[in-house]
Formats: C-alpha cells, sequence, structure tokens
C-alpha cells in the first residue's frame, strides 16, 4: 500500500511530542557559513530516515529531485516553497519543494531539480547556485528524493505551472532552524499494521509536514551538526 493513498487531514492530528532542540544561531545562518559547511568533505551527523517498513521485498523505488532554494533576503535566508494544487494524484493539497521525477536525459539529481524548478514555478537556474546534495529521502509515494540545497538570488520572477502549484510563498530559514518548530505527529496505517509517524512545522497559515518537513529536519540536522 502506498501512503500517499491514505488520506488524512493532519493538521486534525494531536501532537505527540515536540523535537525541542535549540535553534541555529541565525547569526550562523549566513551565505558564507552555508557554503562554508557544505564545502567539508567529512562532518560526523545522521540523517533522520522515514519507516520504509511499508514496503514489500523488492520494491522498486522512482528517482526524484527536489530544489531546496534558500533566497537571499535583504533580512536573512528564507525558504521558498510551493502549494501544490488540490488534484494531482500524489500529495494534493501539501507543502512541497519545487522538484519532480528524474526523466532519461537529466544527467543528474541537480540538473533534474533545475528543470523541474523552471518548468514548475519559472525560476530560472541563472539566478541558482548549488551549495550541495542532502542524502536521499524515500517519500510515501515511492520516490527516492534527492534534496539539492541550492541559494536564489533575487530580483527574480515565478510563474507557477497552474496545474501543479497553487501558491508559491517563503518561510525565514531561521524559523526552521528551531527544534521548538518541529512538531512529531502520527496515524493509525489501515489493517492494524502500526503507526506512522512524521514531522510537521506550521507557519502561519501553511502546514507544512511529512517528506518536505522529514527533508527540512535533516538540513536543520546538517546545519547543527
Amino acid at each position: 500500500m502506498l501512503l500517499a493513498k491514505i488520506h488524512l487531514d493532519p493538521t486534525q492530528l494531536p501532537v505527540d511530542a515536540i523535537a525541542g532542540e535549540p535553534a541555529i544561531d541565525p547569526a550562523l545562518l549566513t551565505v558564507e557559513n552555508l557554503r562554508a559547511r557544505f564545502a567539508r568533505s567529512r562532518l560526523a551527523w545522521e540523517p533522520e530516515t522515514p519507516d520504509e517498513s511499508w514496503m514489500s521485498p523488492g520494491f522498486k523505488l522512482r528517482r526524484a529531485a527536489v530544489l531546496v532554494p534558500l533566497v537571499m533576503r535583504p533580512e536573512g535566508l528564507t525558504v521558498l516553497l510551493t502549494l501544490r494544487t488540490d488534484h494531482l494524484s500524489s500529495h494534493a493539497g501539501q507543502i512541497a519543494f519545487p522538484g519532480g521525477r528524474a526523466e532519461e536525459l537529466d544527467s543528474s539529481p541537480i540538473e533534474t531539480a533545475l528543470r523541474e524548478s523552471e518548468e514548475e514555478i519559472g525560476l530560472h537556474r541563472r539566478h541558482i547556485s548549488i551549495v550541495g546534495v542532502l542524502p536521499d529521502y524515500v517519500t510515501g509515494s515511492a520516490y527516492r528524493v534527492a534534496p539539492v540545497v541550492a541559494l536564489v538570488k533575487p530580483p527574480f520572477e515565478l510563474r507557477a505551472d497552474p496545474n501543479e502549484v497553487a501558491e508559491i510563498f517563503e518561510v525565514p530559514l531561521a524559523f526552521l532552524m528551531n527544534g521548538m518548530h518541529h512538531q512529531r505527529l502520527s496515524f493509525e496505517l489501515p489493517g492494524g499494521e502500526g503507526k506512522r509517524h512524521f514531522y510537521a512545522m506550521p507557519y502561519e497559515r501553511f502546514f507544512i509536514w511529512g517528506a518536505t518537513a522529514g527533508m527540512l529536519r535533516n538540513l536543520f540536522h546538517y546545519l547543527r551538526a
């Protein structure tokens, strides 16, 4: 069973716990420090991986990549996110990074992320500087996603693909890099197959959860290592 086929409203679930780690000092969330951190060849840290027990042996995951766009605003870095339209076959109505499935002509996950970002939100690669790639993240819709972290330099124009993106918005990176804003939630799987745990990071009227929150959680771990 693909978890993407399970319909639930995560905003109505009780919060099991707050991760609660101290916030990363906003003074460290700078372009220079980000570049230096990703330039290090060895860094002792452990990514959090989602529970993959729902997969049967030999299950084949599809390759995908997303851009984790850190916008260089005068007041500090922000994370650019999208609200997916309600009619999509997977992750409909959810908060997501721009990105999507890898195509045969893509030379790398970076190329997939750049191509998909331009197609989905009109963000041209001339505004983008890649700083690194986080460990792959497996989603409940059976994708193995490469999160490509990048700096985005304004000014730039965006144009949402109306078939995929309902809204584009930004969240301060400092807000997301604070363990006090990382909620731990869960829901019961059908058929008595146990629980599925996930993170949520509500911000104003946006409920960031699931794979997007999981990848942000790994960025948090990486930057605080």
